[in-house]
């Protein structure tokens, strides 16, 4: 399908429907924004139209991270890991964890679980290539490396589950518990599931209400004291930049304001 007119844009398949909204139909007026999730070529008509139109945020491809100590065993944390794996082969998957046994016996299972996944040729080249066990000293540790890689998923499946949800500050969404898993949250959970990726979890959360709404400022100055006092400080400040022009924003009105004698093009004292 190709769009044409002022802008052109090429779309293909599924995502159809993001430029239709951006650039509009015969039908249809183009929208102010674009929000959700979708695949690589969603990603990218969405990365093309941002300027035109706001979007929630860039999004790659799928990241799953998984926090375990011993009270989880290996099986579980190969499966999820690999649950997600399976998404693309650029999916990285990281295991972090305090157990030695943990993590030696979690790459066992990866092993045995690829021999039988029918997805195994996507999620084997994404654990090979992207695939990461890291082993800490301690639960401190465990919590920095997590904040650090600021994971689009993280599976928290430890002793102090609570402690983490409180002390982690970089991520997507967090999943707490050996009950809950990503794959609720793709599918039947019910949370927001169009999430930061490529760290960008260290500034930014997931798409939510506060995304559709939009913060103005505005400034009244209202004495002549004021506009005085501030056209002083703001002539200076201009000057000091070579910005006469701006300066004599300012000037115009200590002269008018505050009746002094501002040479033009020169700061005010």
């Amino acid at each position: 399908m190709h769009l044409g007119g002022a802008h052109e844009i090429y779309v293909i398949g599924g995502i159809q429907a993001v430029g239709a909204m951006a650039l509009g139909t015969e039908t249809i007026d183009p929208v102010d924004m674009l929000v959700g999730p979708g695949n690589a070529f969603v990603a990218e008509a969405k990365r093309q139209l941002f300027g035109k139109v706001g979007i929630d945020l860039f999004a790659g491809p799928t990241e799953t991270m998984v926090i375990a100590d011993e009270t989880v065993d290996a099986e579980l944390c190969a499966t999820d890991l690999l649950g997600q794996a399976e998404h693309g082969y650029n999916s990285p998957a990281v295991l972090v964890t305090n157990n030695k046994n943990l993590a030696e016996e979690t790459i066992s299972e990866i092993d045995r679980i690829l021999k039988i996944l029918p997805t195994a040729e996507t999620a084997s080249v994404s654990w090979e290539e992207y695939g990461e066990i890291i082993l800490c000293d301690s639960y401190d540790e465990m919590l920095d490396v997590a904040n650090e890689i600021a994971s689009e998923h993280v599976q928290v499946m430890t002793d102090r589950d609570d402690w983490f949800l409180e002390n982690m500050h970089s991520y997507g969404a967090l999943f707490l518990g050996p009950r809950t898993n990503v794959s609720n949250g793709d599918k039947v959970i019910g949370t927001n599931h169009t999430l930061p990726t490529k760290k960008a979890g260290r500034y930014t959360g997931g798409l939510w209400v506060g995304k559709y709404l939009k913060t103005h400022s505005y400034q009244k100055i209202t004495t002549d004291e004021a506009a005085v006092k501030i056209g002083r400080y703001c002539s200076r400040l201009c000057m000091l930049e070579s910005f006469v022009g701006h300066a004599e924003q300012a000037n115009i009105r200590v002269r008018r304001y505050g009746g002094e004698d501002v040479p033009y093009g020169k700061a005010a004292q």
